[in-house]
């Protein structure tokens, strides 16, 4: 195995033999968390974009020599739509140590994040459906998941701050 492999699979989280996709979000989710701990949203967004790019790339290489369109075992897709979400989301810095406190709503909104990019990811609707029918190659295999990252992201917001107002 090489880097390329390492990479598109996510660390090998998309060999993973029952729902390869689901096993990479909840590794690239783990790793955004984290991040966004660290770093803030703006910095995590801004990651996912740079590893939406060189994976279409590193994508088309890979599609080049095996043959295979939108292999289940690629999940760097995941990453990049997991992360838009969790950018937006919360759109908040916080610690680790806040993830925890049930009151401040994070941990809701990263399990919400969560869900609703599988939902999106799964079902793929309007955009998103077109995108992974008619877009080919790495853009194809990216595109439809970094619009459900941001479907997920908006959707997740929206629910908080809604459930917010009417409290």
């Amino acid at each position: 195995m090489n880097v390329n492999w390492m990479f598109i699979t996510l660390f090998y989280s998309g060999l993973f033999p029952k729902a390869p996709g689901t096993a990479g979000t909840i590794v690239a989710l783990v790793l955004g968390v984290f991040l966004l701990s660290y770093f803030g949203p703006q910095t995590l967004f801004f990651a996912a974009l740079l590893i939406t790019i060189i994976a279409v790339k590193e994508i088309d290489k890979y599609e080049a020599t095996s043959g295979i369109h939108d292999d289940k075992r690629i999940v760097i897709d995941e990453l990049s739509g997991m992360w838009i979400a969790l950018s937006i989301a919360p759109a908040v810095s916080f610690s680790l140590s806040e993830l925890w406190i049930l009151e401040n709503g994070l941990l809701i909104q990263i399990v919400l994040s969560f869900l609703l990019f599988r939902l999106y990811d799964i079902k793929k609707p309007s955009i998103i459906g077109r995108i992974d029918r008619d877009v080919k190659g790495g853009l194809g295999v990216m595109g439809d998941d970094v619009i459900a990252g941001f479907a997920a992201g908006i959707s997740t917001a929206l629910l908080v701050e809604g459930y917010r107002y009417i409290t």
